[in-house]
């Protein structure tokens, strides 16, 4: 199996490692990824400058690292570096879950989505955590995930996006296929003045670690499951679609 793997947290993340660790005992593996934290990039671009690429020695492996986003990475890595189409890309593992509405942002999953607009098999791999003691557990998960993912296909331009609880997998209680909530997070702003007695602004939230009587993909994690939710990306609203058409819009009116 020919796999390429990235991430949104840079070539020297340890989940993507651990990725690498497993998967290069059977497979041949190609890591490209950016060149340092990527985080929240979503699915952003470079148009306007120049992409670069250096080699790096890590962990009896070596890598191409790139100053770009998650998305970058994958376009080189096809189009560029590769010499033929991967058979799957695994994007992660990413520490921090990426569930419900945190999706629209997370440069793991934008990644995972670029190559299935590509038409490769894609995943997007997180752990719900941020410091983090089951990279390899994980890892084993996501290689098994991998084989019945190839065998039995998705369509084109549909990806799945993985999350796990930071446990042992014989702890872990099980596996949910599910959709990703839609909620929003608590959010807030923190207003802060620095030395200079210049005003600066923080985003911040309050991670939720309880979602009760619920089958989205947070819900589940919340309760020590591994999440998995199909993601396409037609964005297209259907439904609302054929209502639209209802409307009679025209530009008849428009002078």
């Amino acid at each position: 199996m020919k796999i390429l793997l990235t991430n949104d947290d840079g070539i020297y993340a340890e989940g993507l490692w651990a990725l690498h660790r497993k998967f290069t005992e059977q497979h041949s593996v190609t890591i490209v990824a950016p060149d340092r934290e990527r985080s929240a990039a979503g699915h952003a671009i470079t148009l306007h400058k120049p992409l670069r690429t250096a080699r790096i020695s890590f962990n009896k492996g070596c890598g191409h690292a790139v100053n770009g986003t998650p998305a970058d990475c994958i376009k080189l890595g096809i189009l560029e570096i590769l010499d033929s189409r991967p058979d799957i890309v695994i994007s992660g593992i990413n520490p921090g879950a990426n569930v419900g509405i945190n999706v629209n942002y997370s440069g793991t999953v934008a990644a995972a989505k670029e190559a299935a607009l590509y038409g490769v098999p894609s995943i997007a791999v997180s752990i719900g955590s941020h410091e983090i003691d089951n990279y390899n557990d994980a890892a084993l998960f996501v290689e098994i995930l991998t084989k019945d993912l190839l065998e039995k296909g998705l369509p084109w331009g549909t990806f799945l996006n993985v999350n796990i609880p930071d446990l042992p997998l014989k702890k872990i209680e099980g596996v949910r296929i599910c959709k990703h909530g839609t909620g929003l997070y608590s959010e807030y702003i923190d207003k802060r003045v620095d030395p200079r007695n210049r005003t600066y602004y923080w985003q911040a939230c309050d991670l939720q670690t309880s979602i009760d009587n619920s089958d989205t993909d947070d819900a589940f994690l919340c309760r020590n499951y591994i999440s998995i939710t199909p993601i396409k990306c037609d964005m297209t609203d259907y439904g609302v679609l054929e209502e639209l058409k209802g409307w009679k819009i025209n530009n008849k009116n428009c002078k």
